[in-house]
């Protein structure tokens, strides 16, 4: 693989996607060995100013700030100011729980409480678009009387299952605040951050929006439209003993400066914690639904894909509704992706995949499923007509399915058809209506639907 590769690789899918997406602006950073090898931004950091997003414009990381976390719980253990085994209840207000088996540090930081979320983060965001569900939720004592009210919601046993909670994170941050003595946010500025040279990464909201090169978050309605919008996470400094409110998703921070961070996680040799501890991060603790590559699951504030391509995958997203983000590693090859943009649903994984797997000396297209799968149903979009076009049907491809649209004089109709193989090398697919399968099957420029055989026009 050559850097004119490369570079041709990610500005031919990058502006597509951006475009198909809607995405006003977007920055992108790639690590190999240790060294920043790309950096660019696509588009504009602010839409109606027209200012261009760069490799330094500060973006919301979402759930990537959990990583920052665990390396500050990390350091606690080393220090000996806990264990992963504690009970949460030995160092905060935390009461929910089975008897015999109290929920501990471990099943917080690998999402395993057996308590499903109990979607805190959505109580925050849905004020910055200007939607309030009325739940108190500006102090402490309100996170935890939401928290320990949830007795009931209990599941399973810790460790059984994975639910992906915002909430455990909060309760995470709120111990390292605790076993500290600062306030959540300024600790991680002054012992993750700043070590590693991420001297314009923040939490801090005031030092953001006071920053020049800085995105404007926008908010993707349900109609596609996007406007404007404020970063929907407060100014922890405005109040110090809820700064732990931004520890499921509060960081703010740039390609230039997260490539820094992913080349720590890589070497796992940074001085932040020991090698031993970024290794407990990058192991699989909890299994999670297979995916395109098979098992997956969850580490220390990362996700884990075991056999992306013959490799570990190390990695995780973040999404704030109006900045979302991706972070890709594969620490045996020293390579690693970030991708951030400030607005919300683009197919990330496909982009920072693509570009791993080319790295790795792979063909980008053929080897990222997204992709693959992605063209392989929209070739088989498109109008068909029976005999003498008496009847006609439209296969249309929306979020990631097809549908059979049909319109006549009697009726409109939109139905999705499911594949049989979710890979889509075979292209037979079914319908389903009150539990009963109807196959549709997809041959050349044919379509096989029950009576008729349809022909692509």
């Amino acid at each position: 693989m050559t850097q004119w590769e490369l570079v041709e690789w990610i500005e031919h899918i990058v502006p597509k996607l951006m475009q198909e997406g809607k995405m006003p602006g977007l920055s992108i950073a790639v690590v190999q060995k240790g060294e920043t090898v790309y950096t660019q931004g696509f588009g504009s950091r602010d839409r109606e100013r027209n200012l261009p997003a760069t490799p330094d414009t500060l973006y919301g990381i979402g759930s990537i700030t959990k990583s920052f976390v665990a390396i500050a719980i990390l350091q606690m253990m080393e220090q000996g100011k806990l264990s992963l085994n504690d009970p949460v209840s030995m160092h905060v207000p935390f009461k929910i729980g089975l008897k015999d088996k109290p929920i501990t540090i471990h099943n917080l930081m690998t999402h395993s409480l057996g308590v499903p979320s109990l979607a805190t983060s959505s109580v925050a965001f849905y004020k910055s678009v200007g939607f309030d569900t009325g739940i108190p939720f500006g102090s402490p004592e309100d996170f935890y009387r939401l928290i320990n009210g949830a007795q009931d919601q209990i599941v399973a046993e810790p460790g059984e299952r994975f639910f992906y909670h915002n909430a455990a994170w909060r309760i995470l941050g709120h111990i390292v605040q605790e076993k500290s003595g600062k306030p959540f946010h300024r600790y991680i500025k002054e012992n993750v951050m700043n070590p590693l040279g991420m001297k314009r990464s923040t939490m801090n909201t005031a030092v953001f929006n006071n920053d020049p090169d800085r995105i404007t978050p926008y908010w993707k309605k349900p109609d596609g439209t996007i406007e404007p919008t404020k970063f929907p996470y407060p100014n922890p400094e405005d109040n110090l003993p809820f700064s732990f409110i931004a520890a499921a998703g509060g960081i703010t921070s740039s390609a230039n400066e997260m490539a820094h961070y992913m080349n720590a996680l890589i070497a796992k040799d940074s001085g932040l914690i020991t090698s031993e501890s970024f290794e407990l991060m990058q192991t699989l603790h909890i299994e999670r639904d297979p995916g395109y590559y098979g098992e997956t699951g969850y580490g220390y504030g990362l996700s884990i894909v075991p056999d992306f391509h013959g490799r570990k995958l190390v990695a995780h997203g973040g999404s704030i509704l109006v900045s979302t983000a991706l972070m890709s590693t594969v620490p045996e090859e020293e390579i690693g992706v970030m991708v951030m943009g400030n607005s919300a649903k683009l197919p990330y994984e496909a982009i920072n995949e693509s570009i791993l797997a080319l790295l790795m000396g792979l063909d980008p297209e053929k080897s990222t499923p997204w992709l693959y799968v992605k063209k392989r149903l929209m070739d088989l979009t498109g109008h068909y007509e029976t005999y003498m076009g008496i009847e006609s049907v439209d296969v249309k491809y929306k979020a990631g399915m097809l549908y059979l649209e049909s319109v006549t004089p009697f009726a409109k109709t939109s139905t999705p058809i499911i594949p049989v193989d979710t890979r889509i090398e075979k292209t037979e697919f079914y319908s389903l209506a009150d539990g009963v399968k109807a196959p549709v099957i997809f041959e050349d420029d044919k379509l096989f639907i029950e009576r008729y055989v349809y022909r692509k026009v």
